[in-house]
C-alpha cells in the first residue's frame, strides 16, 4: 500500500474508532459495507481492514459470513474489564514507582495538572468533553509510562478504550449521571511518593467507578452480551 493509501486507511480506522467509543455508531449495530462506505466515503477493502483491525481491539465482533456488528455492552463485560485493567493497571503503576525517574513524575504532575483545570473550568459535565476525557486518559497513562513494557502498555490501552465507551453511553442517556470523584490526586500523590498504597487507591478508583456507574446506569448494559459472541 502506498504512503497516501496507508495515511487514508488509519484515518479511516480512527475515525470508526472514535465513533465506536463516542457511541455514534450505537452498540449492537450492524456495520453494513454500503452504509459505511457512504459514511467514510472510502472502498470496501479499506473498510475491511479498519474493521480487522477494530475486530482485534474487541470494539468490533464478526459475525463470519454475517459481517460485523459494533460490540455489544453487558453488565458482565463491565465487570470482567474492571477486574483486567485492576490486574494490568497495578502492574503497570507498580513497575513505574520502581523504575520511574524525574521525567515520569514531571509527567505525572502536568497532566494532572491540565487534566484538574480543566475539569474546575468545566464543572458537571466534563466526563463528555472530549478534552477533559483526552487528558483524562494522558494522566492515566502517564501513571504507567515507566513500566518498561510496551506490551502490558498495549494491553492496558485497549481496556482502557473499551471501558471508554460504558462511561460515554451512560453520560449520553443519563444527563444528570455523573462520573464518582475517586481520588485522583490522592493516586498522583502516593504514586510520587513511591508508597504500595497507590496501588490500592488506583484499585479504588476503577473499583469504586465501576460501582457508582451500574448503580447510576447499569439497566443500559442489562442485555447479555453473550448471544452476540
Amino acid at each position: 500500500m502506498s504512503g497516501k493509501g496507508e495515511t487514508r486507511a488509519s484515518d479511516v480506522l480512527q475515525r470508526m474508532r472514535d465513533d465506536i467509543l463516542n457511541c455514534q455508531l450505537q452498540p449492537g449495530l450492524k456495520l453494513r459495507f454500503e452504509l459505511l462506505r457512504e459514511r467514510y466515503g472510502v472502498s470496501f477493502s479499506t473498510l475491511r481492514e479498519a474493521l480487522a483491525r477494530l475486530s482485534a481491539e474487541r470494539l468490533v465482533l464478526s459475525e463470519g459470513q454475517r459481517g460485523f456488528l459494533v460490540a455489544p455492552l453487558s453488565v458482565a463485560e463491565l465487570e470482567d474489564l474492571t477486574a483486567s485493567r485492576v490486574l494490568v493497571e497495578r502492574e503497570g503503576l507498580r513497575r513505574s514507582m520502581e523504575r520511574g525517574d524525574d521525567s515520569w513524575e514531571a509527567g505525572i504532575l502536568a497532566s494532572f495538572h491540565r487534566m484538574d483545570r480543566l475539569q474546575s473550568r468545566l464543572g458537571a459535565g466534563c466526563e463528555t468533553d472530549a478534552e477533559w476525557a483526552a487528558l483524562h486518559g494522558k494522566f492515566h497513562l502517564a501513571l504507567v509510562s515507566a513500566c518498561a513494557s510496551p506490551t502490558l502498555l498495549e494491553m492496558r490501552e485497549t481496556l482502557f478504550l473499551r471501558a471508554y465507551r460504558y462511561r460515554r453511553l451512560a453520560s449520553d442517556l443519563r444527563p444528570g449521571w455523573q462520573p464518582a470523584e475517586t481520588g485522583h490526586r490522592a493516586i498522583m500523590e502516593q504514586a510520587l511518593d513511591r508508597s504500595p498504597e497507590a496501588l490500592d487507591l488506583l484499585e479504588r478508583h476503577f473499583s469504586e467507578a465501576t460501582a457508582h456507574l451500574l448503580d447510576h446506569a447499569g439497566d443500559l448494559f442489562a442485555t447479555d452480551a453473550a448471544a452476540h459472541a
